[in-house]
């Protein structure tokens, strides 16, 4: 098939462009770059030995989005695109509203023109807010505790509307943990444009060198050690699970959304532990306040997409760690030259 890749030169767009031509599939990426490099499109394509037909398109644009629908024989897509740091939301509410609900809609009036019915949309665990329940399943209630997730339980509601309409949809929603870790090769992984906001990143740049210290927000959450607990999966897995939501694509008229994690939790300080281990190298932290819009613990119910997906996490919070770190020291500047 040939699947559009919305925001594919990102960090899990990057790895997921991978396993989609190791599918066979053909790939076509749009992202408007906004904090992602093309150097990352060029080191897939070394990787895989395939030529990635990329456009350089905002998905507000529709008259460009439109052309693409046009120029490709697109059979589905695979909705990456749009902004995702959680302090960022909470400081700048409209700008991940404006953007994250305008480029959905966008998106699914393009499809619905050319007749692409096929969807498989990048969710997170963050719809469920605080959870109730551990471990979260996907009847959990939602109650997203900042913008970046309200925009995530908007566009989840949008989907089911759009797919209850009747007109042929398929569409699943993929309920992100947290993913962790870069492609074995060393030569695509997660290259934050800033301070990372991602915990490992962090810890990667501190055991190299470039930051000084790791600040841990929060010790005195109602957790094992006091910090934060969250579930962390490798991207290669994660990339994995679209794969089997997209081979899911099949019955018409329904609206699926699954989690994808490990079921396993870990704590901030683990996760430093265990990167400490891997590396060889001693990771200083501080204890800070709490960031808004943190909660204690999340991690995932993985049954229903083992049962109706056959998809089961692989990789360790180890391989996690191993492969971010291999990806730093090769590539101490992420893609910069």
């Amino acid at each position: 098939m040939n699947i559009l890749v919305t925001g594919g030169s990102g960090y899990i767009g990057s790895h997921t462009l991978i396993e989609l031509i190791a599918k066979d599939h053909r790939v076509v990426v749009v992202d408007n770059l906004s904090n992602s490099s093309s150097e990352s499109i060029r080191r897939v394509e070394k990787i895989t030995g395939q030529k990635i037909v990329f456009y350089n398109v905002d998905l507000r644009d529709q008259n460009g989005l439109n052309k693409i629908f046009k120029d490709q024989d697109i059979s589905a897509v695979i909705h990456f695109a749009g902004l995702k740091a959680v302090g960022e939301s909470v400081e700048k509410p409209l700008l991940y509203y404006r953007n994250n609900l305008e480029s959905t809609l966008s998106l699914l009036s393009s499809m619905d023109a050319y007749g692409v019915k096929k969807l498989v949309f990048s969710s997170s665990a963050t719809v469920y807010g605080d959870p109730q329940k551990l471990p979260v399943s996907e009847s959990h209630s939602h109650g997203a505790t900042n913008p970046y997730g309200q925009t995530k339980q908007m566009i989840e509601q949008i989907l089911k509307d759009v797919s209850a309409s009747r007109q042929g949809w398929s569409i699943t929603s993929l309920r992100y943990f947290n993913p962790i870790g870069a492609h074995e090769s060393g030569l695509i992984g997660e290259d934050p444009d800033g301070p990372p906001n991602n915990l490992l990143p962090f810890v990667a740049q501190v055991a190299a060198g470039k930051r000084s210290i790791v600040k841990v927000f929060g010790d005195d959450y109602d957790t094992p050690d006091g910090t934060g607990v969250r579930d962390y999966i490798h991207v290669i897995d994660l990339a994995r699970a679209h794969i089997a939501a997209l081979d899911n694509l099949k019955k018409e008229n329904e609206y699926k959304a699954y989690n994808v994690g490990t079921g396993k939790a870990d704590s901030v300080l683990e996760m430093i532990s265990a990167f400490e281990s891997v590396s060889g190298k001693k990771v200083p932290f501080e204890i800070v306040g709490r960031r808004p819009g943190d909660i204690a613990s999340c991690y995932a119910d993985v049954s229903l997409i083992e049962k109706e997906l056959g998809w089961k996490a692989e990789l360790s919070i180890e391989d996690g760690c191993r492969s971010m770190w291999n990806w730093q020291q090769k590539n101490p500047n992420g893609y910069a030259k």
